[in-house]
């Protein structure tokens, strides 16, 4: 075996890049192959009329600690948002804030009186970041697991808090508005939204693969789009090296990277442990005169008593990148399988009764659909228990390795972390 090995990366999402990056600039020689002309997997944008258009609504966690490894957050310009979010109720036509008061003291004086929230739940609430700050990174995805709902419950936060407020926000990161998905996820995030902030890139989020495919290429790596692998053959053992026969070639390599969607890791690798059970989500966008101003302080809007939408996010109140002059851009998103097959126009008109419910003063007969996202697989499901069936990045066969957020948990966090966790594993068996 050189001492250079030759790796071939199949994917070039976070995960890929990230392992293409930390094994170049460890002396390998790195070609990752994309089958799409673009790079960043499920973390994708697009640029349409003067609109900033990201794949989904999605925000990057500061917090995360791959975040802060992997990525020189500052050159991604981030426009953050402020903590809490607007609870809004459709049916009694009110929104009130609520807000972490040591980390927006601005809000302090509305979450204080937010008659939504019971100063119990609130005290809960305090407490409960309390606890998890304290805790170390083993302790999340370890011990014992329930769902989200039942760790609540056991924290004693009471069901309206729950409802109102739980299930509309974390329905927005888990794509599960019943909290059926796993509390591990529910802990890790409430501990990262403590500890930093949630924002877009001013280009928009595809500015975080770009990023990474630059600092891969970089080191040395050779990143080739509109290519995607077809097969990954290994040797007999893991020196033997591994065939990647990719749509235009067949090459030989030392080791090979799997850092593809799950089903197509699953495909090239025979691992049946890849999860491939996918959560969707329906995103829409929405332009709207900048004469109807939508501000919310830079808060999400979450809709606490009807699913669709199950939030609204003024987009340009954060971003105001993402539109041109004289627009706003909004999005809602929707949960579940109906919201795929639903008509646009019907989504639209939902966003609208909402935001007319919400901002009784305003009129919102000119918001008008720009795109809609219909994401199959947005998400791989979690429910208690599931990550520890997930695959670890040496299950496959000889010189082969899984790298994607399906050997952590789904989350950018979990993606970045496993290309690390991946370029680890090959370098120590080459």
């Amino acid at each position: 075996m050189s001492e250079s090995p030759n790796v071939v990366v199949a994917g070039a999402g976070l995960a890929g890049l990230v392992a293409a990056r930390r094994l170049a600039a460890a002396g390998a020689e790195v070609t990752v192959y994309e089958r799409r002309p673009e790079v960043g997997g499920r973390v994708r944008t697009r640029h349409e009329d003067g609109f900033t258009l990201d794949r989904g609504f999605q925000v990057l966690f500061t917090g995360y600690p791959a975040v802060r490894r992997e990525l020189d957050v500052a050159a991604l310009d981030l426009r953050g948002f402020r903590p809490g979010a607007v609870i809004c109720s459709t049916a009694e036509g009110t929104r009130s804030v609520l807000s972490d008061p040591l980390r927006d003291p601005r809000a302090l004086v509305e979450s204080v009186f937010n008659r939504e929230v019971t100063t119990t739940d609130k005290l809960r609430t305090l407490a409960l970041r309390q606890d998890l700050a304290g805790r170390d990174e083993e302790w999340f995805f370890s011990g014992s697991d329930t769902s989200i709902r039942e760790y609540l419950r056991e924290w004693g936060f009471s069901e309206r808090y729950v409802e109102n407020f739980v299930a509309p926000f974390y329905g927005g990161i888990t794509l599960d508005r019943s909290l059926a998905t796993s509390k591990r996820v529910f802990a890790y995030t409430f501990r990262a939204l403590s500890e930093g902030r949630i924002g877009v890139p001013s280009a928009g989020m595809g500015a975080i693969p770009e990023q990474l495919r630059e600092s891969a290429e970089a080191e040395g790596a050779t990143v080739l789009t509109g290519e995607g692998v077809e097969a990954v053959d290994p040797a007999g053992d893991a020196s033997g090296g591994v065939t990647v026969e990719t749509t235009d070639r067949a090459v030989e390599a030392d080791a090979a990277v799997v850092a593809t969607d799950p089903k197509t890791a699953r495909d090239l690798t025979d691992v049946d442990a890849v999860p491939t059970e996918g959560v969707p989500s329906t995103t829409q966008y929405y332009r709207l005169p900048a004469t109807t101003p939508v501000e919310t302080g830079k808060k999400i809007l979450l809709n606490s008593d009807e699913p669709s939408p199950n939030v609204v996010v003024p987009l340009t109140d954060v971003a105001p990148e993402y539109a041109p002059d004289g627009e706003q851009l909004l999005c809602a998103t929707f949960l579940g399988d109906d919201a795929r097959f639903r008509d646009a126009d019907d989504l639209a008109a939902d966003t609208r009764e909402a935001l007319a419910a919400w901002f009784p003063e305003r009129s919102f007969g000119g918001l008008e659909p720009v795109h809609t996202d219909r994401i199959e697989f947005a998400q791989f499901a979690q429910p208690p228990g599931v990550h520890e069936s997930l695959p670890d990045a040496r299950d496959p066969e000889g010189a082969v390795y899984l790298a994607g957020d399906y050997t952590e948990w789904s989350s950018i966090q979990g993606a970045m972390e496993s290309g690390k966790t991946a370029a680890e594993a090959v370098l120590a068996d080459r």
